[in-house]
């Protein structure tokens, strides 16, 4: 019996709260409709879409990687023309997303993905979906469904930051110091839309000076950015 195709499984576990907290944060800031699961039904299809894509690209084409490719772009464009049926104003967040797809998927294929600049689009992709969600959820869009991206969009650039000083660019003072820089401008910007959330911004700068530097495990940091991760998205949506 020939082994399964790879790509059909993410192993990106770090990846799944930046998938989740921006759809859920917006679906409930914006009420919650029947819209919501089919657009989370092809939010996360997309996403294994994104990775066997990026996975098979990396691996130069191979054709052992296709299959999940084709499976899951199939299955991602029929959800996405159900949520186009249900929600057509929808199709104008489409645009948006090109640019943090086309980088991230240009990363893949020169084997780069992990690199700083990879990592803060695949950011800005997904915290995007915190509007999408908010919009199908009002109908409107208005500067409360803004803020909370722009929350979450903070987070997750300095947790990219914060990954990467603990693990990659461990032992590189430069690269900590970048890291804690921008965990403190994060947390003087978030403080003008809610002090509390600034709190808890100053938190994390911390965290980000001194966690790197005691050589915590993956799973450590993993376990940490799920905490972190439901603080920051509870709190912002009930200060915001």
């Amino acid at each position: 019996m020939s082994r399964r195709s790879p790509g059909w499984v993410p192993n990106q576990h770090g990846a799944w709260a930046m998938l989740i907290a921006p759809l859920l944060v917006g679906s409930i800031a914006g009420g919650p409709t029947w819209v919501h699961l089919p657009l989370a039904t092809f939010w996360i299809v997309g996403y294994f879409a994104f990775f066997a894509t990026s996975l098979w690209l990396k691996a130069r084409r191979r054709p052992r990687y296709w299959p999940p490719v084709r499976v899951y772009t199939v299955t991602a464009a029929l959800l996405g023309l159900v949520v186009a049926a249900l929600e057509p104003r929808l199709l104008w967040w489409v645009p948006a997303f090109a640019v943090p797809l086309g980088v991230g998927l240009g990363a893949a294929a020169a084997r780069q993905d992990r690199e700083l600049l990879a990592g803060l689009t695949t950011v800005i992709g997904s915290c995007l979906m915190t509007v999408v969600a908010y919009n199908a959820g009002t109908g409107t869009l208005d500067a409360r469904g803004w803020a909370l991206a722009t929350v979450l969009g903070l987070y997750f650039l300095g947790t990219v930051f914060y990954v990467k000083s603990a693990i990659r660019e461990r032992n590189n003072a430069a690269f900590l110091a970048l890291s804690v820089g921008f965990h403190l401008v994060a947390a003087g910007l978030v403080t003008w839309l809610s002090w509390p959330l600034g709190v808890l911004f100053g938190v994390l700068a911390v965290r980000a000076a001194v966690v790197p530097q005691l050589g915590w495990s993956p799973k450590r940091l993993g376990i940490g950015e799920i905490v972190a991760t439901a603080g920051v998205s509870l709190l912002a949506l009930a200060t915001i």
